[in-house]
Formats: structure tokens, sequence, C-alpha cells
């Protein structure tokens, strides 16, 4: 591999066109670890040394238990556009159900514990531009409310509307596990998804790490990072559709949870996602179809150098939603032309007093980790956190609910007292 110098930080001098997330992530020494190292010999060495603290995900809110199984995704048609020389693209999805029985099933991790020690020994503070202690969570055990393996629930509901997860660039697929869970216990399948040497951090079955790849110019790095996302996710929707056919897509042929295949639902999918998961969820449902409704949290439309994303300079014919943080942002001009763009139905919203990782993890997570106030506040703004994780909740199973279910509960058509926190920008 070749060296590469890793661009300036927050403080370089150029156009701020890119989410925070985003910024960080691409002006981090990102390749601290080899890209893909060789499976640990004992993953137990790779936790964190002082694990005393274990957080606690927000249990979920709606009627179903929930259920999780990681599959483990290979492209043979495509040569992974990352790493040369090799002549397939290996990508980890997480997939989240309503779960019926969970007696007798293991806890679900929150990251397998390779992974879980590169997050907290690199990620954290690098890539996400958080401030946190190192060494002293245990990630990998983090209260989840998920059962692994469990069986897919029995209901009225029949088949289920399936959303695609993306995270921010620098975040793992893990990092969105709170509203993911939520939104799978109201009764959505929801498929997280690792992009490979993208990802800051990806463990494979057997135990090996590929870590995020040193990008050279920004603005070529992020344009090939979304085309990139694009690929992957309709990649893994065709991988959604062999297993309702009846075949185990994963690669190890790993067990798939009883009842699953059968709940898919492909005809109602969604997909959203923060930072540049949204705006891959916007820019994927510009080249698929088989995408009816994206919801953007915080994901800039326009590219580094100041143009104009294609989805913004011609808006989409299918509903997409932008919901955005509080105070100065960078998404203004790509979201304003999104929507003088787009003749179909679109909102926009504000979380006020909200920072650019209030909608992830992060608002449940770092209250717990011992941070002192002014640090908190600026990772996480002055909202709540518990304001902040029901507000997000409620608006995003609230959009997914009109647009794949038809259930229209008119919280999108204005301002609710019930979540004050929530602004719309007309």
């Amino acid at each position: 591999m070749t060296n590469h110098q890793p661009f300036a930080h927050r403080g370089m001098s150029v156009p701020r066109v890119v989410t925070t997330c985003a910024v960080a992530a691409v002006c981090a020494l990102a390749g601290a670890l080899p890209a893909r190292a060789a499976a640990p010999a004992d993953p137990a060495t790779h936790a964190p040394q002082s694990a005393a603290h274990r957080p606690v995900l927000p249990a979920p809110t709606g009627r179903y238990r929930v259920g999780e199984v990681a599959l483990h995704l290979v492209d043979q048609s495509r040569p992974d556009p990352w790493q040369s020389g090799q002549s397939h693209r290996e990508l980890m999805a997480g997939v989240y159900y309503p779960a019926g029985r969970t007696a007798g099933f293991p806890a679900a991790p929150y990251m397998l514990p390779a992974a879980a020690a590169h997050f907290d020994g690199v990620t954290a503070n690098t890539y996400l531009g958080l401030q946190l202690p190192t060494g002293r969570t245990d990630w990998a055990d983090t209260v989840t409310h998920v059962a692994q393996g469990a069986p897919v629930a029995p209901g009225p509901d029949g088949r289920l509307p399936v959303v695609i997860y993306s995270p921010g660039l620098g975040e793992p697929r893990t990092w969105g596990t709170s509203l993911v869970t939520d939104l799978a216990s109201r009764g959505y399948v929801v498929v997280t998804l690792d992009h490979t040497y993208e990802s800051p951090e990806v463990q494979f079955p057997n135990g090996s790490l590929a870590t995020m790849l040193p990008p050279t110019d920004p603005d070529s790095f992020i344009r090939k990072a979304l085309a990139v996302r694009v690929a992957d996710t309709r990649f893994v929707l065709e991988q959604l559709q062999l297993l309702t056919s009846g075949r185990n897509p994963d690669a190890e042929a790993r067990r798939l949870p009883d009842g699953l295949a059968p709940r898919l639902d492909l005809s109602k999918v969604g997909m959203f996602g923060h930072s540049m998961g949204g705006t891959a969820a916007a820019m994927t449902m510009d080249a698929d179809p088989r995408i009816a409704a994206g919801l953007d949290m915080d994901g800039n439309l326009t590219n580094f150098d100041g143009s104009l994303m294609p989805v913004a300079q011609h808006g989409l014919d299918r509903p997409l939603m932008l919901m955005g943080k509080d105070g100065t942002t960078d998404t203004g001009p790509g979201w304003q032309a999104f929507r003088d763009n787009t003749r179909g139905w679109t909102r926009q919203l504000t979380l006020r007093g909200s920072e650019h990782a209030s909608f992830t993890d992060a608002e449940a997570l770092l209250p717990q980790l011992g941070l002192s106030p002014s640090v908190q506040t600026a990772d996480l703004g002055t909202i709540d956190p518990a304001t902040a994780i029901r507000t997000n909740e409620a608006y995003t199973a609230a959009y997914f609910d009109r647009w794949l279910r038809g259930r229209h509960s008119h919280l999108l058509d204005g301002p609710s007292a019930e979540y004050p926190a929530m602004e719309f920008v007309n």
C-alpha cells in the first residue's frame, strides 16, 4: 500500500460541504491499523482492558421484541473498489426484525470483540470526533435488548416492509442500533450495512478485521465512497431477493432465523441513514426505483468542492425527508436545491438543540460515560438526550408508516405539541 498523507483536521481551510462527521473521518489518520488484519488468536485479548462499564441502549417502544442475525455477503460480480487485486466485494450486514420467542437465545452483541477494540482505541475519538475515555467501556457487551437468531414473530401484519440503514462515514453500522431496534419493534425488517474499507472497522466471521483505508483527495474520496455505497445497497437488495426465494445468501450458510424469508416484503422498501448514510439514501433512491421512500439525517447533498450532487439538481419523484441538526449547518445549499427541484412530497425538519451526533447512539451512550457537561454539550448539543431519542424514533416511524404502510398519523403535517423539539422548516 502506498503511503498517504492524511488531510488536515477541522481547522483546515476547505469548503464545509460535507457534514462534520464526514470531515472528521476523511481528515483522520485513517489506516492506523492494517486494512485487513488477520483473525486474532484470542478474541478476548481484544476486549477493552478495563471494561468496568457496560452501557445500556434504551428499550424499544414497539409492541414486538427484536431479533437480529448477521449476514456475510460476497459479491462475486465486482472486484473490491478499495482493494486492488481483490476479485470480489465482501460486506457485513445486520438484519433486525420483530421476534417471537426470545427465551434461550443469546443477547446480540453491540460489536464483535476485535471491532469493539478498534472502536474503543481508534474510531470514537479519531473518526467520530468524540472525546471519550478509552479502555473503560465494554462496547462489545453493550446492552442492546436484541436476541440473536430468535424466530421471527408471527402476527397480523403479514409481510413486513424492509428498511435499509447506512451509517455515516467513519461510523460502524452498529452506531444506529437504538433507532434501528425501535423501528424493528414496530414491525419492520431493518438491514444495517457496513461499507468495507470505508467503515472504520468490519469484523468478518473468521475474526479478521477490515479497517478504513487512508483517503487521498477528499472530494474524489467522498464521490467514490458514495458511488460504492449505492452499488453495495443495490447488491444487498438482490441478496434479500434471493433470501425471499428460499436461498441463504450468507457466505458461510449460517442458519437464518425461522420465519424470516416469508416475512420480507420487498415491494415496500425504504432507506435511511445518518450523515453520509443519509446522502447515500438519497443517491440510492435516485439510482434505484426499488427504494420507495428515504430519510436523510443531516447528510449533505453537496459535493466537497461545493457543487450540487445530481439528486439535488433534479430532485426525486418519491418522498425523501430531510432531518437536520440545529444551528449553523453546511447542508443548506444542497437541501434547498433539492427541495426546489422536487415536485413530489418532501419535508425538512430541524431537531432543536441538537448536534450532528444526536441522530446516532451517541445520544443514548455518551451520557452514561461520565463525561463533563461541556464535553457532552459539544458532542450532543443542549437537547435532553431522552427527548432527542424519543423524538427521532417518533418521526422516523411516522415517516415510514406513511410511505411504506399507508398509515397517516398527521405527525408529518406540522409542529406537534407532543414533540416540541422538532421544528418544521418552511
